[in-house]
Order: C-alpha cells, then sequence, then structure tokens
C-alpha cells in the first residue's frame, strides 16, 4: 500500500473512478495512482467527507459538485513564462522554423489550465511581430479554469514571480506593459488575446478535432499511468502536421513510448520534439 494516503484503499479509489465514468462519462482510471489518491485525500479534507463512500455518494446526487470536483483534482499551478529558456528556444528556433514554409502559425495549448502559458505564448508571438498570424486553441478538462483562462485576470501579487521569469527570458518590453492593475489584479489587455480560442476538451477522451503546427502538452502527462501517457501521445501525435512540433514536460520524456520513432528530438532538455512519420 502506498503510505501517502494510508487511509484510503485501492478498491475505494476503483469503485470511484467506475461511478465518475459511469455517471460523467469522465475516466480517472490510468491517473498515476499516488498522485490520484493524493488528490482524493484533499477533497475530503476540503469538504470533510468522512471517507471515500461520502464522497462516491455526493457524486452519484449532486452533479453541480462534479465541477468542483474536478478542478480540485486536475492541477492547476502555472506561471507566466515558467522554464524561460523554453520560451528562448521557441522565439529563436521554433517558430521561425514554423514560419520559414507557412504564412500562418496554428498552435494547440493542451491541458491549458488558468491560461498564463497562454498568456505568455502571445506576448512571444507580439514580440516577435508574428501575433497576427497565429491562431491558438486553448482546452481544459475544467469547465471553471476554462472560465479563468479566458477571464485572463491574475493576482498581482503573481506578478513578481512572472516578471523575474520574464526578465530571464530577455523580453524586449516590460511584463507591464502587457496589463492594466486594478484592485489588486493584472488585468491582461484583451488584445493580446484575440487569436486564442478557449475550449473544454478531455484529452483523455475527446477526439482529435484539427491540425497543429505545435502542441505544448507540458507537465500533464506525469500525472497518468504509462497506458494512458501512450493514448494521449497517440493522440498528440495525430494532431499535428508532418513537420510540426510537440512540447511536454521537463520531467516528461517521448522515448519510451509507442510512437517515438515517429519523433526527432529537437532539444532534450526542453523537451521539445518534431514530427517526422505519419
Amino acid at each position: 500500500m502506498d503510505d501517502l494516503s494510508p487511509d484510503i484503499e485501492i478498491t475505494e479509489l476503483r469503485r470511484l473512478t467506475q461511478v465518475i465514468k459511469d455517471k460523467y462519462d469522465y475516466d480517472f482510471k490510468d491517473y498515476a495512482m499516488s498522485s490520484f489518491k493524493r488528490r482524493i485525500k484533499r477533497v475530503l479534507d476540503l469538504y470533510k467527507f468522512k471517507n471515500v463512500d461520502k464522497l462516491i455518494s455526493v457524486l452519484e446526487n449532486n452533479a453541480d459538485f462534479f465541477d468542483e470536483f474536478v478542478s480540485e483534482i486536475t492541477v492547476n499551478v502555472t506561471e507566466m513564462f515558467r522554464d524561460p529558456t523554453f520560451w528562448k528556444i521557441l522565439k529563436e528556433q521554433i517558430i521561425p522554423n514554423i514560419l520559414l514554409n507557412h504564412n500562418k502559425i496554428t498552435i494547440w495549448h493542451a491541458g491549458c489550465s488558468s491560461g498564463e502559458e497562454v498568456v505568455t505564448m502571445c506576448m512571444v508571438l507580439d514580440e516577435m511581430g508574428v501575433l497576427d498570424k497565429a491562431k491558438i486553441i486553448a482546452t481544459d478538462i475544467d469547465t471553471a479554469i476554462i472560465n479563468k483562462a479566458k477571464n485572463a485576470t491574475y493576482p498581482i501579487k503573481n506578478m513578481d514571480v512572472n516578471s523575474k521569469n520574464y526578465a530571464r527570458y530577455q523580453g524586449t518590453r516590460s511584463l507591464e506593459y502587457y496589463y492594466k492593475e486594478a484592485n489588486g489584479e493584472a488585468i491582461i489587455h484583451k488584445s493580446l488575446l484575440e487569436n486564442v480560442s478557449y475550449r473544454k476538451h478531455d484529452l483523455v477522451q475527446g477526439v482529435v478535432f484539427s491540425k497543429f503546427d505545435l502542441i505544448l502538452c507540458r507537465n500533464v502527462m506525469i500525472y497518468f499511468n504509462q497506458t494512458l501517457q501512450n493514448h494521449v501521445l497517440n493522440k498528440l501525435h495525430e494532431s499535428l502536421f508532418k513537420y510540426g512540433y510537440l512540447a511536454i514536460g521537463s520531467k516528461e520524456s517521448l522515448i519510451w513510448c509507442e510512437i517515438a520513432n515517429k519523433f526527432i528530438v529537437v532539444n532534450n532538455e526542453e523537451k521539445i520534439y518534431k514530427k517526422v512519420k505519419d
């Protein structure tokens, strides 16, 4: 037994995931078990449910609660210009390479969370002078977090770490150029996000809905087991144009997966890959 949440049995988690699948058609059974268990324990503590049975009962009888539940167990830790060297490589190599052969660039942020990564991408493109050439789709499984991303309003206290990241990225402006401050919040200028479309989408069960030149799916798959990672990576491969680019998280890898031979490594440190086979 995993010692992270010893009071939750594996059988209880299986029962919980089955109820969620049957009632809401969300499939959590292939999430990494230790991470999933830790998050369920957090939900029990947060809502003062004395056990998993109580959580199951509420989920079975209160559909409104399910959106809250999804928000609590999906991961929403993010910041602007996180991993500044990654964004420098996108600016100096990846985006220019795509635009060598195309007038436009299509980008998918898969698992966009509260939208800081999307805002970052738009800033990068704006400073390159190519924002008008971009069509960006941003998706997440969590309705509440998608609405937050759309709103593009962040606590002003968070902007300190974002500004430090931006300075390390060596942006050509200042971060303050992109937002106005009101009531302790940083409100991103709407004009920056004009070419972004936000959608609810389930990476696990959702369909392939378009083709892209660049897909970012960073720090999402570390919460999945290998079966689910394979499934999602196949879907991402199918969603890329040939010679399109895929960026995953720094602790993630394509090396072991079924479709590894369909990509080449562009940057191993930043985990950027190029699709070379359909």
